[in-house]
């Protein structure tokens, strides 16, 4: 095992934040399919349903309830990290530029390239995590939010679009993994949890 001296310094705060989205978004993922079992999003009540196995939450209250409290964890911990690097202007680094653009035209230094399409996956996961925020609100609170449902025509068109989103974190997280991997190999991953 490597020494934790040889790994690439992180900052505490960037390692709270991945412990804090894993373990935020694996509740909010195991949840929200106990809440899709109660009513699936295609098909309705006799639509596809999760293998309880992968679900939290026991049933749709219960998955709710765990699904909610995560929302909250998950969202001020990106609050607070996106505090974090604004006072600390780590955005400079986390953000795709015109460099990067220009690095993939022009370099042929594979992990210049890879980290510009880090970059650039970074960058994109931004909108989609406020329009998860955004539609989840709407569903936490129809009631009190029901403008946000009127934004997207109509409920199911709101349980759609805010069901999309999971896959499309998931695939981020797996891209975000393996391109950092590819730039700072098994070290720089580790560097970010321990």
């Amino acid at each position: 095992m490597k020494s934790l001296s040889r790994l690439p310094r992180q900052a505490i705060a960037a390692k709270i934040f991945h412990w804090v989205n894993i373990v935020s978004l694996f509740i909010m993922l195991t949840s929200g399919l106990q809440i899709y079992n109660a009513n699936p999003v295609f098909g309705g009540r006799a639509g596809w349903h999760i293998p309880p196995i992968f679900t939290l939450g026991g049933w749709l209250a219960g998955g709710r309830h765990w699904h909610f409290a995560a929302m909250w964890l998950f969202s001020l911990n990106l609050v607070f990290y996106g505090v974090y690097i604004l006072v600390t202007r780590r955005w400079k680094h986390r953000f795709v530029s015109d460099k990067d653009i220009k690095a993939l035209k022009l370099s042929q230094n594979q992990k210049r390239r890879a980290y510009a399409w880090h970059r650039i996956a970074y960058t994109a996961i931004v909108p989609i995590l406020l329009l998860a925020i955004f539609s989840g609100l709407g569903m936490y609170k129809p009631a009190q939010f029901s403008w946000i449902v009127d934004c997207f025509g109509d409920w199911q068109a709101l349980r759609i679009v805010h069901f999309t989103t999971v896959p499309i974190v998931i695939i981020f997280a797996t891209i975000h993994a393996l391109l950092g991997r590819k730039v700072g190999g098994d070290r720089l991953l580790e560097s970010m949890f321990w």
